[in-house]
């Protein structure tokens, strides 16, 4: 088996979604990080699901790190006050902090910013600049549209070699955790 996987950053919604099993998952992905020891690196907001996976983390006595930006605290987000908090000046310095930080990322429902984040990685991937893993928690088939683009991606050429990516999906907390717990790098 390769290295275990130490650190994890998680990329997730601000809100809360419009569905109750959003949350649920959120704070069982957090619950689990801890009881297996692994880091959780995050945005650093107490707020959605970022907030709920933070949370569950620390009660379950993880170690948590939020990066977050001066904007992000000053206009949006209130900080998580029981993590561990970087402020960095912008939000390509806050992707660029918690790659650094991380070990792998898993992906939660979440917006704009969660699609951002997450396809630097997949880009990265692509141009080969890492291996580190992307873990897709497909909460209510949340992450199926997606799924649909990038196989339509790869059908019309766009996409030459899938292979490029490090990316595991799962519909559940526990199966997700099964494949992180079994990840070898």
């Amino acid at each position: 088996m390769g290295n275990k996987l130490n650190s994890l950053a998680v990329y997730c919604g601000h809100s809360f979604g419009t569905n109750p099993q959003f949350e649920r998952d959120a704070a069982r992905v957090g619950e689990l990080l801890a009881r297996n020891k692994i880091r959780m690196i995050f945005g650093g907001g107490n707020v959605g699901l970022m907030g709920a996976a933070a949370s569950a983390a620390l009660n379950n006595g993880g170690v948590v790190l939020g990066v977050t930006t001066h904007n992000v605290v000053a206009k949006q987000e209130p900080a998580h006050e029981e993590i561990e908090l970087e402020i960095v000046d912008g939000v390509n310095e806050r992707k660029q902090r918690m790659y650094e930080l991380s070990d792998g990322f898993i992906i939660l429902p979440g917006g704009i910013g969660t699609l951002n984040e997450f396809t630097d990685i997949l880009t990265m991937q692509q141009i080969g600049e890492t291996h580190k893993p992307l873990f897709f928690m497909n909460t209510a088939k949340f992450w199926e549209s997606f799924s649909k683009m990038f196989v339509d991606m790869h059908s019309n050429g766009f996409i030459p070699d899938v292979e490029e990516y490090h990316v595991h999906v799962a519909d559940t907390p526990d199966e997700l955790f099964k494949q992180i717990l079994n990840y070898e790098n």
